[in-house]
């Protein structure tokens, strides 16, 4: 798929992060888009960037509200879609939308790990299933799931865990190396491909815990929220008894806007280099340089990729060779 101009796309997860700029920057190349997120404020401020980014005439973007690990949600959305743009085809589905909540099978709740682990991979299962059909009807498609460095790498390093999110991307690339194979043989038409982001500069640490928990964009966070934030505060060394919850609240959005603007690769950037591997058919798209550079770690040394000098040796490169015997 060489040209996105007069397409239809699906993607999930668009009111946020690489989502939010993949939309764009289908849109700004003629592409109508179908959005697909739980929340409505993040997608009206995608579609309120794509009229200031100047949307091309006869260019059409829908904002469907929809939890993507509700398969009747996601059926919904695929009628409503096919309805709104008048086929019974879409080119291409992005399958991007996810969360970072569930960190260990220890500390995190079974209904937080599972809440993750069934919007971050049963997200782009049922987005696949439900979609597939549409995407086979068309006379060109292409599938794009979104997994991570955590798809092969499972923790966030440094000795923190990362459970349910490292699981199901693990899932994600598995699913769709064995749909690469699937397609080739039942509908040789339709590519796909595996998309594993370093770290991007998004607004996932934020928004994790709140779609984990069920919360809506402007409600305030629970008390079980809350304290899951003290802790976190606690464990950076803080005085989390002495601070009031406004100020706890304050730190976790000064953690997150953080985390956004001093990533290494902006989600911009991700966005562009997902598309132009999409161009360039291909299956397995590393995005970012630290992606590049933690891949090639763990396939070299896979054995000791858990040690605690492995994260060492991955934010100081120069030390690369010096791995203590």
């Amino acid at each position: 798929m060489k040209d996105f101009s007069g397409k239809i796309a699906v993607v999930t997860g668009g009111g946020s992060g690489i989502g939010r700029e993949l939309v764009r920057q289908l849109v700004a190349e003629g592409c109508h888009v179908a959005m697909v997120d739980v929340s409505a404020a993040g997608m009206a401020e995608t579609e309120r960037l794509c009229g200031e980014d100047g949307t091309p005439q006869g260019t059409r973007i829908l904002s469907v509200v929809t939890d993507v690990s509700q398969e009747d949600q996601l059926k919904a959305a695929r009628e409503r879609i096919a309805q709104q743009f008048g086929v019974d085809h879409i080119n291409l589905l992005i399958n991007n939308a996810g969360i970072g909540a569930g960190g260990s099978m220890f500390l995190s709740s079974r209904e937080e790990w599972e809440r993750t682990f069934s919007i971050t991979f049963g997200g782009v299962y049922l987005g696949t299933r439900v979609f597939l059909p549409a995407v086979v009807a068309s006379d060109e498609g292409w599938i794009v799931n979104v997994s991570s460095v955590n798809g092969f790498w499972a923790t966030s390093g440094g000795g923190n865990p990362n459970s349910a999110y490292c699981t199901a991307k693990f899932a994600v690339k598995g699913f769709t190396e064995s749909l690469v194979c699937d397609l080739r043989v039942n509908a040789p038409h339709v590519g796909c491909s595996l998309v594993m982001p370093g770290v991007i500069g998004t607004d996932i640490l934020a928004n994790s815990y709140r779609i984990s928990q069920g919360r809506d964009d402007n409600d305030e966070p629970s008390v079980a929220e809350l304290s899951v934030m003290r802790a976190r505060v606690a464990k950076r060394g803080m005085d989390e008894a002495a601070m009031s919850d406004a100020e706890v609240i304050a730190f976790e959005r000064k953690m997150s806007d953080g985390y956004r603007t001093t990533a290494p690769t902006t989600a911009a950037e991700a966005a562009t280099i997902i598309l132009d591997g999409v161009r360039a058919g291909r299956w397995r798209v590393l995005v970012g340089e630290d992606a590049h550079e933690l891949d090639s770690l763990v396939r070299a040394d896979p054995e000791h990729a858990y040690d605690p000098d492995f994260y060492v040796l991955f934010k100081q490169p120069e030390l690369v060779g010096q791995r203590a015997k």
